[in-house]
């Protein structure tokens, strides 16, 4: 009996922290930009595939409700990444999931030649010039961790950046012990100094 308290009692804990910590990234590197544009950025993740995979499907419904998440209208949805396989792009297979299945009818722009997250952001620099507001959409600390690349790159443009509703308390909460251990691992070449601002 003890033992199986033990048990849940860590398994509690491991949950609290994941959602936590995934909480807190979200949060990161970002500021309260104002002005009438914007652009939702949904960066790609590894869809060899001929439809977008579970994590990419999940990226564009944030991307699509981080659209108008904050009240703003008419903004842009920039979905980013290239082929990893024989087939089409990440972004257009994130596109068509948009379109076809999400029913998703307002502007989308194509960034569809990146295969790391720092070409992700490279690439999708000349489609956020004229923004007011830029918001990147992913797992949390997949996010965070493009929004230091974006400073490193265009710190001008990084002034520009506001939250994505890319984080909801409940939502895949099992598995975000994991997802924080990959971010924990995935953010360990960043500069201390990136995470200026991170609560």
């Amino acid at each position: 009996m003890r033992r199986r308290t033990g048990l849940v009692m860590a398994g509690a804990v491991a949950l609290v922290w994941g959602e936590w910590l995934n909480w807190r990234w979200s949060r990161g590197l970002v500021g309260d930009a104002r002005g009438a544009s914007s652009a939702v950025v949904v960066l790609g993740y590894r869809n060899p595939g001929d439809t977008a995979n579970l994590i990419n499907r999940w990226r564009v419904r944030a991307g699509v409700r981080s659209l108008t998440a904050d009240g703003t209208h008419g903004a842009g949805l920039i979905l980013s990444g290239g082929a990893t396989g024989s087939g089409a792009t990440e972004a257009r297979l994130m596109a068509d999931y948009a379109e076809s299945v999400l029913g998703f009818e307002g502007p989308v722009l194509l960034e569809d030649r990146s295969t790391t997250t720092w070409e992700n952001i490279t690439n999708v620099i000349p489609l956020l010039e004229d923004v007011d507001r830029i918001k990147i959409v992913s797992q949390p600390a997949h996010a965070l961790k493009a929004r230091a690349y974006l400073r490193r790159q265009r710190p001008d443009l990084a002034e520009r950046l506001v939250r994505a509703d890319d984080y909801r308390p409940g939502e895949w909460t099992v598995v975000k012990p994991l997802l924080a251990l990959y971010g924990l691992w995935t953010l360990r070449g960043l500069r201390t100094d990136e995470h200026k601002g991170t609560p």
